[in-house]
């Protein structure tokens, strides 16, 4: 476990300015798909303009993210010494940006991760054909070129992980809740037979070739461990690279990436003494999801029955019924039409005419009860009726309203003399209205900076405070408060 801190390559991938900066990079790499690994400052502004969403970029701004992009290493700059011409152009350092490996291969991550859901995993066969082919050639390999060694390997590896990504990609949109959903749905049971013929087709194919290939691993699993795994090590450390690994165990991480994958061979197609094979486990799986669609498809068409209109059918029934000449033809037509299987009980509590338990629910007379629809959707119908003109009730409340207030304002608008209320002067018993107007304008005026406010008769006063406190005599008792007095203008 080495190399396990921060990866700043990826930096870009994830800060506030993340699209402008992923931007940069496409380009980057698009234009590094068409070989011109270096570009200028002038070639990446010119890319960025073709797009609506640059139209307002400055070369500035794109300066400054060419900086951040150069420390999070993800380009690397190459001063060009070819376009200096005066002093002040080698003061500006006209560099080329290359792409760094890691950021070539974050670009390809994402490019991948954008259209993820867009490759659909298969269920072929070819890959079996080709690693079986590939076993065979075990023996041959003992005596090949450590160059053909490396090719046959890569491609037997290829071939196992395109094997291996392809039917768990396949398998697991079945397991999905929007796969779930289509499975249950009414359209699905137009496909059922081409997916149930496409998985029995790879059932067959897999239990015809895992049989082989393991036949193979057993017969070439020795040869293998004792002088091809080391052959393939020696050819994986034959192949020159640009950037040369320094490190000491070189060696040994490639012999166990190479050992690795071929025991990850063997457990897919070898069972173990701990468990059983991949293929097993691939083949149960498969299976599952068959019986699956058959129970899926069965319910659907069963629950598509159901809802089939019996309307006529019990029209029909009913005129059949009230022909009966006597109770038991009635039993024996009931019989008929619902069956013993799909009788139903209902208790009510309805009272009855007589409580003797001998006595036959068929001789007493019928009850009515109202039966609802047990839908989402169902509505009880209303009775539209008409509404009462309260026209004059209305005039005769309002004017009731507008006399009280009036009144009211008479009382309130009679303690306000010189222009001021004081309200220690006041010596008459308030009513209780009259003290909730008092109050409000109080609390109206502290909630001011300026001690100001507006009465609702649009008298703007200003509210001073005494000294001490003084008793305001209300109706339902004495009020303690500041000897407040307030200043009309």
């Amino acid at each position: 476990m080495q190399r396990l801190d921060a990866i700043n390559e990826t930096s870009y991938l994830s800060v506030p300015n993340a699209p402008v900066y992923r931007k940069i990079m496409r380009c980057f790499y698009r234009e590094y798909e068409k070989m011109h690994f270096q570009l200028y400052r002038e070639d990446i502004y010119e890319l960025l303009k073709n797009e609506e969403e640059f139209e307002d970029y400055t070369v500035q701004q794109l300066d400054l993210d060419l900086e951040a992009l150069v420390k999070w290493k993800n380009l690397t700059p190459i001063q060009d010494p070819g376009r200096v011409y005066t002093i002040a152009d080698y003061k500006n350092k006209q560099y080329r940006y290359t792409m760094s490996e890691y950021a070539v291969e974050i670009e390809r991550l994402t490019i991948r991760l954008e259209n993820i859901f867009l490759e659909s995993g298969s269920l072929s066969t070819n890959f079996f054909v080709r690693m079986e082919k590939s076993l065979e050639d075990t023996e041959r390999m003992e005596h090949a070129g450590l160059k053909e060694v490396n090719e046959w390997w890569h491609m037997l590896q290829e071939d196992f992980k395109r094997l291996n990504q392809n039917y768990q990609d396949y398998l697991r949109d079945f397991y999905s809740g929007k796969a779930a959903r289509l499975m249950k749905s009414v359209e699905f049971v137009l496909h059922k037979d081409k997916f149930i013929r496409y998985l029995n087709e790879f059932v067959q194919e897999l239990q015809h070739h895992a049989r082989r290939i393991e036949l193979l691993l057993k017969k070439s699993r020795e040869r293998m461990e004792t002088m091809l795994l080391e052959r393939v090590v020696q050819s994986e450390l034959e192949i020159p690279h640009a950037v040369p690994e320094f490190r000491e165990d070189v060696e040994a991480s490639v012999r166990e990436n190479v050992v690795g994958k071929w025991n990850s061979l063997l457990r897919w197609f070898l069972d173990s003494e701990q468990q059983e094979c991949e293929a097993k486990r691939v083949l149960r799986i498969t299976n599952e999801v068959i019986r699956s669609i058959i129970q899926n498809a069965a319910l659907i068409v069963q629950m598509q029955n159901w809802g089939i209109s019996r309307k006529e059918d019990y029209r029909k029934f009913l005129s059949l019924f009230l022909k009966c000449e006597n109770l038991e033809e009635a039993h024996r037509l009931s019989a008929h039409v619902f069956g013993i299987q799909q009788i139903r009980h209902f208790r009510t509590n309805a009272p009855r005419e007589s409580d003797a338990i001998n006595e036959s629910v068929y001789r007493e007379e019928p009850a009515e009860f109202l039966l609802k629809p047990h839908t989402r959707n169902y509505r009880e119908k209303k009775d539209r009726t008409g509404f009462t003109d309260r026209t004059m009730e209305k005039m005769i409340q309002r004017e009731r309203y507008l006399r009280l207030v009036s009144q009211q304002k008479e009382i309130v608008l009679r303690y306000i003399k010189d222009r001021k209320i004081v309200f220690e002067e006041i010596t008459d018993t308030v009513t209780e209205s009259t003290r909730n107007i008092f109050l409000q304008w109080i609390a109206q005026a502290n909630m001011n900076s300026e001690h100001k406010g507006r009465t609702e008769y649009g008298q703007e006063y200003r509210l001073i405070r005494g000294e001490g406190n003084c008793v305001l005599h209300c109706e339902d008792g004495d009020l303690t408060m500041p000897a407040y007095v307030m200043e009309f203008r």
